[in-house]
C-alpha cells in the first residue's frame, strides 16, 4: 500500500516539526510548509514547501505542488498559527486582523484548497490545531481565544457538510507545550499609566511560565498519529496536562459565574 500523504502547515518548527518528524518515522510521506524555506537550508527531516497561509494563491500553489508530486493528499494538518496577548481595549486593530488572518482565515484557505482533491479520491482527513484556550475567553488572551474558538466552530460546521464525501474533520486542542510560540507571539505593550498596567504585566509573566514549563511536543505528535489511525475521530480532542483538560470539563458543568471566578483567581484578577 502506498504511503499516506500528509501536509502540515507551519512545519519548520514547534508542534508542526514534531508532528512531521513523528509521522515520517511511522512511514508517512510528509510535506511541511513555511513562508521562507531558504531559512532552513539543512532541514532534511521531511520536504518543506513554500506557503503563506494568508495568501490564497500561495496556498493553492503549495497544495497543487503536493498533489502533482504524489497524485493524492490524504491528511491536512492546519497547524500554522500565531499567539497574541493584550487587553482587549488596547490591542492594535491591525494586530487583531493579523491574528484572525493567520489563525482562522489561513486554515479556511487551506481547507478550501484540499477539499476538491479529497472528494475526488473519495476521502481524507483534516486536523485543525486549535487550543484549549479556544474553549474559553482567557483574560489578556481574548483575541487568541476568539480566533481559535472560531476555528473550532467552523470545524464543527464543515465536518457535517463534508461527512457524505468520506472526509473526516476534527479539532485538536493542545494546552501548553514547550515550543517557540512565545517568541513569535505579538505582545501588546504594557502601557505606562494604563488601567491594565500592573495586572497585564503579571498575566504576561504567568503565561510565559506556563509555556516554559510546557509538555513535550511529541505528546501532540503521538495524538495526531492516533487520530489518523482512528476510523471515526471525535469532533474535539484536547491534549495536555490533566488540569488543562479538567478546565474544559468544569466549563461544561459549572455555572458561568463560578467558572469565571475560578479563572479570575487563577490569573489573580
Amino acid at each position: 500500500m502506498d504511503k499516506k500523504v500528509v501536509l502540515i502547515t507551519g512545519g519548520s518548527s514547534g508542534l508542526g516539526k514534531a508532528i512531521g518528524t513523528y509521522l515520517s518515522s511511522k512511514d508517512f510521506k510528509v510535506y511541511g510548509t513555511t513562508r521562507k524555506p531558504g531559512n532552513y537550508p539543512d532541514f532534511d527531516t521531511f520536504d518543506l514547501v513554500q506557503l503563506d497561509v494568508k495568501q490564497p494563491e500561495s496556498v493553492q500553489n503549495a497544495v497543487s505542488h503536493v498533489i502533482s508530486k504524489e497524485g493524492r493528499l490524504d491528511v491536512l494538518i492546519n497547524n500554522a498559527g500565531v499567539g497574541i496577548t493584550g487587553p482587549v481595549e488596547e490591542t492594535p486593530h491591525e494586530e487583531i486582523l493579523n491574528v484572525f488572518d493567520i489563525n482562522f482565515n489561513g486554515p479556511v484557505h487551506m481547507m478550501k484548497a484540499v477539499l476538491p482533491q479529497m472528494r475526488k479520491q473519495g476521502g481524507g482527513l483534516i486536523i485543525n490545531v486549535t487550543s484549549i484556550a479556544g474553549f474559553m475567553g482567557l483574560p489578556f488572551r481574548g483575541y487568541y481565544s476568539a480566533s481559535k474558538g472560531a476555528l473550532g466552530l467552523i470545524t464543527e460546521a464543515l465536518r457535517m457538510e463534508t461527512k457524505r464525501f468520506g472526509i473526516e474533520i476534527t479539532n485538536l486542542a493542545p494546552g501548553d507545550f514547550a515550543t517557540n510560540i512565545a517568541a513569535g507571539r505579538y505582545h501588546s505593550p504594557v502601557l505606562k499609566g494604563s488601567a491594565y498596567e500592573e495586572v497585564y504585566q503579571k498575566s504576561l509573566d504567568l503565561m510565559n511560565e506556563h509555556v516554559d514549563a510546557g509538555g513535550d511536543p511529541m505528546e501532540v505528535a503521538r495524538k495526531v498519529h492516533a487520530i489518523i489511525q482512528s476510523k471515526n475521530p471525535k469532533i474535539h480532542q484536547p491534549v495536555g496536562e490533566f488540569m488543562q483538560k479538567l478546565s474544559l470539563f468544569l466549563k461544561r458543568i459549572l455555572p458561568g459565574k463560578l467558572y469565571e471566578k475560578l479563572l479570575r483567581n487563577h490569573y489573580k484578577l
